[in-house]
């Protein structure tokens, strides 16, 4: 009989409600200051991080491969036979590749490492929509078929308030980025098919980059019902009225908010403001 586990990186957005209900294994990404260390998630808030910003910008790293290790040991000893882990995009993070190697030290479970090529709540989506066939009693084979099909109905895009945090971090380079926020442009980030990050549009101030967001809500409800996540990093109260402006858009089924992970919030500050979407068939 299989029994079957499920393993996702912090990058996810999961509530820790969720991951609890589905017992869900969490590899925390690392958070590295000069002097110190936190597990995202895990010890560290975004607030805290933020607050943090202006005198040192930390780096991050995939979960420890110690982590990684004392997990799949930890699932042989409690009786498991496969294993389901489910990562941020290999184009964004060493995870899939460092995961999937320490899989390869574990035969006897059986394993699929499946890259989402994506981040936050969509690859939460992709997630739980797996823990939920786990719960339903679905076979390891009919769930690995159906997971690629799950990550095709889900897309994330944000803006930010200020470029200095991913110029610093050196996401971005430092000419184009003063020039960009020189001229109060803002740019609305996708996360393309291959996992990488691309410029999907852009906006001059941060009313004209929310209202790009809101085209592009529409443009997936025109063909589609659709789950829909507001994202926020240190943008609550921004979040709030995004969602309200936009609550009553026909073909929404169901509506929330989602506060990205400490990590991700290194390399963007605060001020997000993001979509998440599942297009439901």
């Amino acid at each position: 009989m299989q029994k079957i586990a499920l393993i996702a990186d912090s990058a996810c957005d999961l509530p820790q409600e969720i991951l609890q209900n589905y017992n869900i294994k969490l590899l925390p990404l690392r958070i590295i200051y000069k002097d110190t260390e936190f597990l995202d998630k895990i010890n560290v808030t975004p607030e805290e991080i933020y607050k943090r910003l202006d005198t040192e910008i930390p780096t991050t790293s995939l979960p420890s491969m110690e982590c990684i290790e004392d997990t799949l040991v930890s699932l042989e000893q409690d009786g498991f036979t496969h294993v389901i882990v489910i990562t941020i995009s290999s184009g964004l993070s060493g995870t899939f590749n460092s995961v999937r190697l320490m899989a390869e030290n574990h035969p006897k479970l059986q394993s699929y490492i499946f890259d989402s090529k994506i981040l936050g709540i969509a690859e939460g989506v992709i997630v739980l929509e797996t823990a939920k066939l786990i719960a339903k009693g679905k076979t390891y084979e009919e769930i690995i078929t159906i997971i690629p099909k799950i990550q095709e109905t889900v897309s994330i895009h944000y803006t930010l308030e200020t470029l200095e945090y991913l110029k610093r971090g050196g996401r971005i380079g430092r000419v184009a980025g003063s020039i960009a926020e020189m001229l109060n442009i803002k740019p609305i980030i996708g996360v393309s098919d291959e996992g990488v990050y691309y410029t999907h549009a852009k906006a001059r101030g941060r009313k004209q980059s929310l209202n790009k967001l809101k085209e592009i809500l529409n443009e997936n409800l025109k063909n589609h019902k659709c789950n829909v996540w507001i994202i926020e990093g240190g943008a609550m109260e921004d979040a709030k009225k995004f969602l309200d402006s936009v609550k009553d858009f026909e073909n929404i089924e169901n509506l929330d908010l989602s506060t990205i992970s400490p990590a991700l919030g290194v390399h963007t500050g605060p001020g997000l403001i993001g979509l998440g979407i599942q297009r439901l068939s």
